[in-house]
Parts: structure tokens; sequence; C-alpha cells
């Protein structure tokens, strides 16, 4: 069977967990993208089409130009609308379009969800409680260019907030901002390095930060639980470290899933970042794919399921079993040492796996010795990850504690 693969630049989730999976599969794999060299240089065996697949009408023409296809996947945040709508053109299974533009466009998501909380489409079964109404978030979006101090809208937001590229990712030029000329500051920064980017500017939503990560066939949504995630201090929104979560309360659950409902997400993988004040829950974002920075080569390996395979078949048009066959009773840490400042990587520990006292780590380095990097105050920062599984967290996280006292990693000028 042949299987389409778009993508953008290369990723873990993608090198270590869907080509070998693919490979499982039996597929044939073709790949999709605007950087063929850096993939080539990761995989040399995998055949490899350079193509703009940001533009979906390049999509059809190339795939329509090759092999005749059996699915069309990606999961890069930047390409699920045109992989969506590609995979439809050739009458395959795919996400909802509709749902994937919603999910990437910050701005039409608050919208949606507003539109859906006043419809009072949000009623849990038998119980008239309206799961959306405490789901909404005030929010502007600013058209290129647009000044933030006279935008329609942006006076009536709270402070602090929040001001964020609208289709951006990974708390890349994403700032917590105190006063209105703190905002116009912030979004001259931002335009200065995305020139032409729409922005969203948004209330600040206090409380604790999760994920929910689902798996769904457009029939049956699995919820796999999710995380609960540690940032950097303010303005700027790293996510440092993240602990397993096996399973919101039923509450919190149900508000979350409302929301996706909403949106129209419930097929393949979806990584849903949210926060929980006061009882409500109410999402940050949702990435329409798998969740990454290795937090699912993690989930398959602790919840014990071919978790690669579940999201490929599921594109195949092949239905997910009614039990997953989770794993219980399981922990798990991650932790990404980050730079503290621009420079090149003079020393860093290696690669390892360590066991010991029931914890399972695992350390790769995401940054070469030698390399030089400016700083960037997003995931780009982070020098390496931390793996910890166990059935203990208390052990999970001394594990991680004392790895990471036992390193150093080195930045000259």
């Amino acid at each position: 069977m042949q299987l389409y693969l778009l993508a953008l630049n290369p990723t873990d989730s993608v090198t270590e967990g869907f080509l070998p999976a693919a490979r499982r599969l039996g597929l044939h794999v073709t790949m999709l993208t605007d950087q063929p060299s850096a993939h080539r240089a990761v995989y040399p065996d995998v055949e490899i089409l350079e193509c703009d697949v940001r533009d979906v009408h390049a999509v059809i023409s190339r795939v329509s130009a090759h092999r005749a296809p059996d699915a069309v996947f990606s999961n890069s945040d930047h390409v699920q609308t045109q992989t969506a709508l590609a995979a439809d053109y050739f009458d395959l299974p795919a996400k909802n379009w509709r749902s994937a533009l919603r999910a990437k466009d910050k701005a039409q998501m608050r919208r949606h969800l507003r539109a859906a909380a006043a419809a009072g489409g949000g009623c849990a079964p038998g119980t008239g409680e309206d799961l959306l109404a405490g789901g909404t978030v005030r929010s502007v979006e600013l058209a290129p260019g647009q000044d933030p101090t006279t935008a329609r809208g942006v006076a009536d937001l709270p402070y602090p907030c929040v001001v964020k590229p609208r289709e951006g990712v990974a708390s890349e030029d994403v700032f917590l901002v105190e006063d209105l000329r703190e905002l116009g500051q912030r979004c001259k920064e931002i335009r200065a390095r995305r020139p032409g980017a729409a922005l969203v500017v948004e209330e600040y939503l206090p409380g604790d930060l999760y994920t929910l990560e689902t798996l769904g066939d457009g029939r049956v949504l699995h919820t796999l639980g999710g995380f609960r995630t540690e940032l950097s201090p303010p303005p700027h929104f790293i996510e440092e470290r993240l602990s397993y979560v096996p399973a919101h309360s039923t509450p919190v659950a149900e508000q979350v899933l409302a929301q996706l409902d909403a949106l129209g997400v419930g097929f393949g993988a979806c990584h849903t970042e949210f926060v929980v004040h006061d009882g409500r829950a109410r999402i940050i974002e949702v990435n329409y794919r798998a969740v990454g920075d290795q937090c699912d080569l993690l989930l398959a390996e602790l919840l014990d399921v071919p978790y690669f395979e579940h999201v490929l078949r599921t594109h195949l048009g092949e239905p997910l079993p009614v039990d997953l066959g989770l794993r219980t009773g399981v922990a798990a840490r991650l932790h990404y040492p980050c730079a503290d400042r621009a420079g090149t990587l003079a020393s860093a520990p290696a690669a390892v796996e360590l066991e010991d006292d029931g914890v399972k780590l695992t350390y790769r380095p995401l940054r070469a010795v030698g390399e030089r990097h400016e700083l960037y105050r997003t995931n780009r920062d982070f020098l390496g990850v931390v793996r910890a599984t166990g059935v203990d967290q208390g052990r999970v996280d001394r594990a991680v504690r004392a790895f990471l006292e036992g390193q150093h990693w080195e930045i000259a000028p």
C-alpha cells in the first residue's frame, strides 16, 4: 500500500515513530517535502520527492503524477489542512479540512467556540449543563500591520494578556504583556521576525496547564491521558517539564472533549493544551497531530501500545479497536534542559539509557556539540530530553533529578 507523508523539517515523531511504524505495516512510503536534502540526510532509504507541501494544488499534482495513493498523511502542524484537502481529493480517509483549519488558526478557533457556546451546542446529555459556556476566551485578531492600540476590542481585554502569532507553534513569539504600551512593543518585535503575520491578543488564562492526548477514527475517540506541564517564568511560555497524567477528572475531561467536539476534532491523533482554574477547563490551543518533543515516543512505550501504527491505520481507513489495551498503573516524566544564552555548545552529555529502582530513563541530546545557536525562548532552546518511566511517580521524579544533577552543559560565547 502506498502512503504519502507530507513534512517540513525532520522531526523525531516521523524519524523514530511514523517511519518505523510504516515499515512494520508493510507500507511503501513516499515523502513529500520542501526540504528534501534535510530528510535525505536522515533517512536515505526513503523515497523523497520535492514539493511545496503548503500548497494543496502542488501536493495533488505531485501525487497524481506518481503512484496511486492509499493514504495521505502528515504530522506537521503547518500542513494539516492541505493534507486533509489532498486526501479528500483522492477520496481517502482524512480529517475534516474545516476542523484542521479551526485548530491551526487560533483566531478562528476562538470565534468558532464562542459561536458554538452561544448556540448552546455543548450540553451534556440528560443534564442540560452547557459544557462550552465556561470554555470561551476573550480574544482579538490583529491583521498584518494593524495597530494594536487602536484595534477594536483590544481595550476591552484585561491585563495581563497574551499576544501570539495566529498560526504559530511551540510557544514561538508568544508573550505575556502587562499593558497596552508593552503590547504595542511586542507586536513590533514579532512582526519584525514574521512580516505579514496575523496576530491574536487574548486574555491570560491563570491556572494549571495540562494536555489531553486523543486518538480517533471518526467513530470512536480514545483518550490516552495527558501531561501536567511546567513552564518557564513569564513573559515566555517554554515547556520545561511534563509529568504524565493517566486520566483527568471527569468534569475537566468532559469540558475539553466538548470543546474538541465543537471544533470537529476526532480523527487520528490530537494534542490539546488547556488550563484548569476554579473548575473551568479552557483550551489554549489544539494541535491536530501527535504530541511532539518525544512525548509521543514516551506514550507508546509507557502505555505499551502500537501508537504510531494506530494513527497510520486510521488514515488507511481501518477502525480502531474498541479497547486499545492501555497499560495502567504507570508514571512518567520528561525534562528538557534548556540553553540560557546564545553561543556554541562546548560540552554536553551523550545519549544514554539507564534502568534502576524500577525506573527506565533515557536521555537524548537535541543539539550537537560544536553547534552555535541564538537564544530563541522556545523549544528550539532545548539541549536534550530526559524521558523516564516507571510505576511510581516519586521514584520517577527522583531518578530524573539525580540524573540531571550529574550532568553538565557548557555554552561558550
